[in-house]
């Protein structure tokens, strides 16, 4: 379970990430259940979209995103 702090820091770290660096997270998060967004469907979708999809898929795996180069994360 994340922490009140924890959670903070999600939604910063989330909020922070630009359509690239969210269909990387997409494809490399691992998740606790089956996600099956397909490519096409992301891509189609905004940055705010992808960016709430991901929170939740973090909330419910009830874990933090391990993010490699803060500069990968800088809004496209």
């Amino acid at each position: 379970m994340l922490h009140t702090d924890q959670v903070e820091e999600l939604i910063t770290v989330v909020s922070s990430l630009g359509k690239d660096a969210l269909l990387q997270q997409f494809a490399e998060y691992p998740a606790t259940f089956p996600v099956d967004f397909n490519r096409d469907f992301l891509d189609r979708q905004s940055v705010d979209r992808l960016r709430h999809l991901f929170l939740a898929i973090c909330l419910q795996s009830k874990r933090m995103p391990s993010l490699v180069a803060e500069e990968e994360f800088v809004n496209a």
